[in-house]
């Protein structure tokens, strides 16, 4: 999971929600209202970076969080299983 590439999966739409104050995931029956953290990951993920990649950029944006890889990891699992991502051949 760590060297593969995340990819949104089609039936939804990540987008910033001004109304909510968060970032969001529309699909057809709804809406999902991502807290800060699942936003910031769902925004590094553009079907070109790796999960590895991702770690890596974030653990630079807030360098005094300790790192968040386990936060990262954690989170993919729990987006591949509501089907909000799926992996893509690098």
């Amino acid at each position: 999971m760590i060297d593969q590439i995340p990819a949104l999966e089609t039936l939804f739409r990540f987008q910033w929600e001004e109304a909510q104050q968060a970032y969001v995931l529309l699909y057809p029956e709804g809406m999902v209202k991502l807290n800060g953290p699942a936003g910031e990951v769902l925004s590094m993920v553009d079907g070109q970076r790796t999960t590895q990649e991702i770690i890596h950029l974030l653990n630079e944006k807030y360098p005094d969080a300790g790192g968040v890889d386990n936060d990262v990891m954690e989170f993919m699992k729990e987006a591949q299983s509501q089907h909000w991502i799926r992996w893509i051949e690098s």
